[in-house]
């Protein structure tokens, strides 16, 4: 089954305001989707006779964005964090990739991160994904069983692969050189 064809089946079953966008151009086609649906759509693509999506192989965050002012104006994103999904149906030998997009911080506060619903129910996997993209992106999982840091240590301040993080002089009083 090709990008398109689960990009039509998505768009037949959720609509166009859930399924946003689609790249089947790309080396690994993508399919956006409303972060607020994900959960809804996983389930789908999980339990869909057509799309048997019983592997979610990869989740990953990503910030999307220039922190150099300079480089900014030529920066072809809008700032945002998104999470990537990549899902592969082992008895239909098919792959594909999800995306969800979210503003940099809830409500434009900066500090308060966005929220993006678990799927951690949907593949298990997705529980130690979810905790990485939370504990270094700062993305936070609603309704996840267990969102604690994972590689980071619990006292660690802020989320060391957002592009405008500044890593600590001193931990623990030991300084960085």
């Amino acid at each position: 089954m090709t990008a398109q064809d689960i990009h039509a089946l998505l768009t037949k079953q959720f609509g166009g305001d859930v399924i946003t966008g689609i790249n089947a151009e790309a080396k690994d086609p993508w399919i956006e989707v409303a972060a607020a649906r994900i959960a809804d759509v996983s389930a789908f693509l999980k339990g869909n006779e057509q799309l048997q999506f019983n592997s979610l192989t990869d989740l990953s965050g990503v910030d999307y964005f220039e922190p150099d002012a300079k480089l900014a104006a030529k920066f072809p994103y809008d700032p945002c964090v998104a999470v990537v999904y990549h899902l592969h149906s082992i008895p239909l030998k098919h792959r594909i990739a999800i995306k969800v997009k979210v503003p940099r911080w809830k409500d434009d506060k900066p500090g308060q991160l966005p929220e993006v619903p678990t799927v951690s129910h949907i593949w298990g996997i997705a529980d130690w994904h979810e905790r990485e993209a939370y504990d270094l992106v700062g993305i936070n999982f609603v309704g996840h069983p267990n969102l604690v840091r994972i590689l980071c240590p619990d006292d660690w301040a802020g989320h060391p692969l957002r592009k405008d993080y500044e890593f600590p002089e001193e931990y623990h009083g030991v300084r960085n050189l």
